[in-house]
Order: C-alpha cells, then sequence, then structure tokens
C-alpha cells in the first residue's frame, strides 16, 4: 500500500481524526460528526431560520458524508479539510432544496441572533454581536444566496476568507467581493429610514 499525505496545512487533530476514518471507517465517522455537529448545526440554523430544518438539513449533511467517503481512496480522504468539505455539503444540498421547492432564496428568513446594547458599532460588528437582531435578520434573509452564504460564513461561522472560498468553490477575491457588497447592501438599507420592512431586494 502506498504512503499518503494528510491534508496540507492541517492541525495535528484533523490529520489524526482523518488517520482514524481511514483506518476504522465507522469509527472515524462518529468522531468527525462529534468534532463538527455544532458547526454544521449552527450553519444551518442561520441559513434556514428554523430549528426543525436545520436538524433535518444537517443530518442529510452529514448522511451524504458517510455515502461519500465510503467511496473515497484513503489518499483523497486523508487530504479532505473537514469543516470546508462539510460546509459545502450543507449549502449544495441547502441551494438544492431551495430550488427543488420552487421558493425565492429571498424569502427564506435568517435564524435571529442573540440581542445586545447598541454601542454606536458598524454593519460589520452588529451581525457579529447581533445588535438589533430580528432587522438585520430581516435584511440578511433579502440578499442573493452567495451574499448571504458569504457572510453567515465569514461573519457568523467566523471562517477566514481563504476557508470561505473553498466552501463556496470561488476565489478569495470572489468570496471578498461577495461579503463586501453584502455589508454595502446591508449598510444602504440598515441606515435608510423609509425601509419597508416587507421590501425584498432583487437577486
Amino acid at each position: 500500500m502506498s504512503t499518503t499525505s494528510p491534508s496540507h496545512g492541517a492541525s495535528d487533530a484533523t490529520v489524526a481524526l482523518l488517520g482514524r476514518l481511514v483506518a476504522d471507517f465507522d469509527l472515524g465517522f462518529e468522531e468527525l460528526v462529534r468534532g463538527y455537529e455544532r458547526t454544521v448545526f449552527s450553519t444551518a440554523l442561520r441559513i434556514t431560520g428554523s430549528t426543525t430544518e436545520a436538524e433535518d438539513l444537517s443530518s442529510e449533511c452529514f448522511l451524504r458524508a458517510f455515502r461519500a467517503l465510503r467511496e473515497y481512496p484513503a489518499e483523497r480522504t486523508l487530504a479532505l479539510q473537514p469543516r470546508a468539505w462539510l460546509l459545502t455539503i450543507l449549502l449544495n444540498t441547502w441551494r438544492n432544496r431551495i430550488r427543488e421547492a420552487g421558493r425565492r432564496v429571498g424569502e427564506v428568513t435568517m435564524a435571529e441572533l442573540p440581542e445586545r446594547a447598541h454601542a454606536g458599532r458598524s454593519v460589520e460588528e452588529q451581525i457579529l454581536v447581533g445588535e438589533r437582531a430580528q432587522e438585520l435578520n430581516r435584511l440578511l434573509s433579502t440578499l442573493p444566496a452567495a451574499q448571504r452564504s458569504a457572510i453567515v460564513l465569514r461573519h457568523v461561522v467566523g471562517l477566514p476568507i481563504a476557508e470561505v472560498s473553498r466552501v463556496m468553490n470561488c476565489p478569495e477575491g470572489t468570496a471578498k467581493s461577495h461579503v463586501s457588497r453584502g455589508i454595502s447592501a446591508l449598510r444602504g438599507r440598515y441606515a435608510d429610514p423609509s425601509r419597508n420592512p416587507t421590501s425584498r431586494v432583487a437577486s
């Protein structure tokens, strides 16, 4: 059997996890779920706005991951970046569901973020701390899918831009642009005193 190399730049814990997936798939997959289920569920909750939908979406994400990993050769498993890979599966599954249901992305609400007192923060900081959560969540729900996904991954999940680009399968510059344009749209709508709570932004 040929020697394989783990994912470049992976942490020791990730390398060990990937090694266990190769050595004992069932135990390794259980560890994968334990290690990433919180991140997967948190992201699903932010993009669906529903605990029930988030649970269902997370379960489907891990089911798809299980089926894929069973077929992967050892070298492909060892080259994985688990968090980015799982979130990519999650977002693709979400987009497919939206298309299949015939719903507009702008009509899917975001999950509420915890509210904290206003302290003159920028829109970016308000997203991070949940300032005026319901209003910001409504505004987030009006963004095109790419911008909303990028903002959730960057400012809610807390991924670096390099990982956002991997999850979204786009260049880093494009990922930055999605975040920047989304933030600019939020800033304009958040500051607009005449904004209509029922309005929707054309994608």
